[in-house]
C-alpha cells in the first residue's frame, strides 16, 4: 500500500479541511467540511471526553447525515467552535431539512490546552465560534501538520503535540485518511533520549522526518510517561481527537465498526492510552464516492487500513510540531528542535 497523493486525509475525495489558531492564546480550531451530506460515527474510548451532538452518530439517531465536524482546543470553551461552523453553514442553506428549514448538523470534540502558558482570556483570546469560521473560510485539499489548528496548543508527556494526517490507497478506487489531534497524558516515543516511535513499523518513505531512527526494538523506559507525573496528573486535561475517513459507501453501522477498528491505530503509536485521564475518541466518516465493501472481509480491510494510517497521523502530528510562526512555542518541547531535524 501508498500514501494518497497528499498523504493527508483530503486525499478521500469529497472532504475539505479549514484551520485557524491564535497564537497568543496557543489553541485553535480544525473543522472538516465535506462537499456533500456525509454518513458518520463515532466510538469513545477515553475516561474524559468533551464532545457536542454525537448522540446523533449513534446507532439509534433518526437523522444519519452529518454536515461538518470540528476539533478544538479550549476544553469546554472549544465547544463553542461546532457553533461557528453551524452558523457559517447555515448562511450557505446547507444543513438538514425539517420542514422548510436547514438545520447543519456539526458534531465537535475538544481538548484541554488551557495550561500552555497562553492568553486565553477576553477580551483579547478570540472565541472559538470566530476561528472555526475563519476556519471554514480557509477550508481546502491542502493543510498545515504539526503546531496548527486544534493541534496549536497540545502537549504530550514528553514533547509538544500536534496536529497529523496520513492517508493510504488500498486499490479499486478506495482511499483511507485519518487526521489527529494530538494532546494525550501518554507520549509517541519509546524514549525520552531518542527519537523512537511507537508507530516505527507503519512509516511510510519518510513522514516521520526522520532517517535515522535507533533498533526499532530498543528497550521502553520501565515508567510510562504520564503528562504531569504518575501522582499529579489530572483528568479531563488530555485527550487524543481521531477521524478517520474512507471514500467507501459505508452505512452508520459498518461506519461505527470502523471507528472501533482505527482505534487500534491509537494503541499502536501512543503509551499508554485510553486512560482514565484522557477523552480519546475517532470519527468515522464515509463520503461514498466508490462502492462498497461486499462481505464483512472487506469491510475489515478498509478498517484494518484505517487503523495504520491512524497511527501514522498521530506520530506524524508530534513530529511535524514546531513549524510555526511563534519563536517561544512549542520551543524546545518540539519534536524538531529536541532532535535537531530539518
Amino acid at each position: 500500500m501508498k500514501p494518497g497523493k497528499r498523504n493527508l486525509i483530503t486525499d478521500v475525495p469529497g472532504l475539505t479541511v479549514g484551520q485557524a489558531h491564535d497564537s497568543r492564546a496557543r489553541t485553535g480550531v480544525t473543522v472538516i467540511l465535506p462537499e456533500t451530506p456525509t454518513i458518520a460515527s463515532v466510538d469513545v474510548r477515553g475516561g474524559g471526553p468533551g464532545t457536542r451532538e454525537t448522540d446523533a452518530l449513534g446507532l439509534f439517531g433518526t437523522v444519519d447525515e452529518i454536515h461538518g465536524l470540528v476539533l478544538s482546543g479550549g476544553s469546554a470553551f472549544g465547544l463553542d467552535a461546532a457553533t461557528g461552523v453551524q452558523s457559517w453553514l447555515r448562511e450557505r442553506n446547507v444543513g438538514f431539512y425539517v420542514g422548510d428549514a436547514r438545520v447543519p448538523i456539526v458534531p465537535g470534540a475538544i481538548l484541554f490546552d488551557l495550561l500552555n502558558g497562553g492568553v486565553k482570556n477576553a477580551p483579547i483570546a478570540p472565541t472559538y465560534a470566530q476561528l472555526a469560521r475563519t476556519a471554514c473560510d480557509d477550508a481546502g485539499a491542502i493543510f498545515a501538520l504539526g503546531t496548527a489548528g486544534a493541534g496549536y496548543g497540545a502537549t504530550t508527556a514528553r514533547h509538544a503535540g500536534g496536529l497529523g494526517s496520513a492517508s493510504v490507497d488500498i486499490g479499486a478506487g478506495v482511499i483511507v485518511g485519518a487526521l489527529a489531534a494530538v494532546n494525550p497524558v501518554g507520549c509517541v516515543s519509546v524514549r525520552s533520549d531518542a527519537p523512537n516511535v511507537w508507530a516505527a513499523p507503519f512509516e511510510q518513505g519518510l513522514e516521520f522526518s526522520s532517517d535515522q531512527w535507533p533498533d526499532p526494538c530498543v528497550a521502553p523506559e520501565a515508567e510510562p510517561p504520564l503528562k504531569g507525573g504518575r501522582d499529579t496528573a489530572t483528568a479531563g486535561q488530555n485527550t487524543t481527537l481521531c477521524i478517520v475517513a474512507t471514500n467507501a459507501r459505508l452505512t452508520k453501522r459498518q461506519c461505527a465498526r470502523l471507528a472501533i477498528m482505527a482505534q487500534t491505530g491509537l494503541a499502536r503509536a501512543i503509551s499508554p492510552v485510553h486512560t482514565p485521564l484522557d477523552g480519546d475518541l475517532v470519527f468515522a466518516l464515509s463520503t461514498a464516492t466508490a462502492d462498497g465493501p461486499e462481505h464483512p472481509g472487506d469491510l475489515a480491510r478498509i478498517g484494518a487500513h484505517a487503523a495504520n494510517a491512524l497511527a501514522r497521523a498521530i506520530t506524524r502530528g508530534v513530529c511535524e510540531a514546531g513549524r510555526n510562526d511563534d519563536p517561544e512555542w512549542p520551543g524546545d518541547l518540539a519534536w524538531r528542535n529536541r532532535f535537531a531535524l530539518a
